[in-house]
């Protein structure tokens, strides 16, 4: 039978490790109690080693599974040192879904039963909260292995060569660690190699029920269709979404993401939006401004969809997403908004050396955003790279049907089939054209809140 076929057989003596004496009649085999306090006390939730292992687990063992771990640089990330609600200023949804997350990691951590999957964009907290289970198993006896999974597929080839460790035994040390933490799963390379090893490990311990903790920042549609089935077990996986963004990332003093075109347009808000009844301009054209002002103000109130505002330069698309984009920062929830070639422009500029983000990276904070406004598509080059990103990131997007406000001066004849195509699905996307003359200035009605 080839290296890391798993046998549908009980679970191997490593994997046992985890439980204290079975017949105990304190924790009836976990390991560990938990202590007994009041809800809010410091201690209440808190667990200790059982009397069944304390003769087992001294400082001396701690130690060395914490070498074992591959939690080195990690060990300040704990349960302690986690926000549970984010940032100062970070919105309710967002602060609930992080309070959730470290919710669960606990109750996790407590038990070690089934599979963790902690899902997110970079930076939003998942491998902190994957690194304070695994400090907390290593505190409690547990032997724990902590990986990403570009580095676990480097342990792998590396045995290879290896003169104290043959592949099959670092490959069997991996599957059938009593606790792996595979962080960053989808950022590997996805050689045929890669992906049947990766099945391998995650299929042994599936079938054996061992404890898994996975993070990603991939959807699961995204992963190889095997794996995504394992992952996907409700049975087994409890999956937790973790909708913060990246907290590591440099904002202004509003929460606006470094990328963001909307230093400028602060002003730009719904009160500040004229309908221009004043003006000598025909009642369908007034019309029109009406009816983008009310779609804008009620998509900034529960962002849903697409909605696309199209019209000639100067018209108002571009306050009006502005003032969708200002809307949801007062409401603690920035969006992304960026102009389209300045998109590009940020994309390009991972390629160079000097460069402090990774292209895969920034592609993913900007077709991942909770919120994304994209202002003058149409105005880019037209260059078949800049043609292919934004058809990625159009139809990541649509598949995710994630909320996007697209301005565009552009007809639809003028765009991208493909693009057109998810534009005229009108169960997600909404187009409002503005057909008013470029405005300016002058003393037409300003828009009522």
């Amino acid at each position: 039978m080839a290296a890391g076929t798993p046998k549908a057989s009980s679970p191997t003596s490593s994997s046992i490790e985890t439980l204290g004496a079975p017949d105990c009649p304190h924790c009836h085999g976990l390991g560990y109690i938990r202590r007994e306090a009041a809800p809010g006390s410091p201690d209440f939730g808190k667990l200790d080693i059982c009397s069944c292992r304390q003769g087992a687990v001294t400082r001396q063992v701690r130690d060395r599974l914490f070498s074992l771990s591959h939690l080195d640089e990690l060990k300040d990330l704990t349960f302690e040192s986690f926000r549970p609600r984010g940032q100062v200023g970070l919105g309710e949804r967002h602060a609930r879904s992080l309070e959730i997350a470290c919710s669960a990691a606990r109750q996790y951590a407590a038990s070690l039963k089934g599979w963790l999957l902690l899902q997110g964009g970079y930076g939003c907290g998942k491998t902190h909260l994957a690194a304070a289970i695994a400090n907390f198993a290593v505190g409690m006896g547990v032997p724990t292995l902590f990986l990403t999974v570009p580095d676990l597929l480097d342990l792998l080839r590396f045995a290879f060569d290896a003169e104290d460790i043959t592949f099959e035994e670092r490959f069997e040390q991996i599957r059938s660690a009593a606790l792996l933490v595979l962080d960053d799963f989808g950022t590997q390379s996805a050689t045929a190699w890669a992906q049947e090893k990766l099945f391998q490990i995650v299929n042994y311990r599936y079938i054996n029920h061992l404890p898994l903790v996975v993070t990603t920042n991939v959807p699961l549609d995204e992963l190889e269709p095997r794996i995504r089935s394992r992952l996907a077990d409700p049975e087994l996986v409890s999956a937790v979404r973790i909708l913060a963004p990246d907290y590591r990332r440099p904002t202004d003093d509003k929460g606006h993401h470094e990328l963001s075109s909307l230093d400028l347009l602060s002003k730009n808000t719904f009160a500040s939006f004229s309908l221009r009844d004043e003006e000598e301009l025909e009642a369908d054209k007034i019309r029109s401004l009406e009816k983008a002002l009310k779609a804008a103000m009620t998509f900034a109130e529960k962002p849903r969809g697409w909605l696309v505002l199209a019209g000639p330069y100067g018209c108002g698309k571009t306050h009006l997403a502005a003032a969708i984009a200002n809307s949801r920062t007062d409401l603690g929830e920035p969006p992304l908004f960026v102009m389209v070639p300045d998109l590009l422009d940020h994309l390009r500029a991972t390629f160079s050396p000097s460069s402090n983000t990774s292209y895969d990276r920034r592609f993913d904070e900007i077709r991942s955003a909770p919120l994304l406004i994209l202002d003058d598509l149409g105005t880019q080059t037209t260059s078949p790279w800049a043609r292919e990103k934004l058809y990625q990131l159009f139809n990541h997007r649509y598949i995710a049907e994630l909320p996007t406000v697209i301005t565009t001066a552009d007809t639809l004849d003028e765009m991208d089939a493909r693009i057109r195509s998810r534009m005229l699905d009108g169960r997600i996307c909404t187009i409002h054209a503005i057909t008013a003359p470029a405005y300016h200035g002058g003393r037409g009605k300003r828009a009522k809140k």
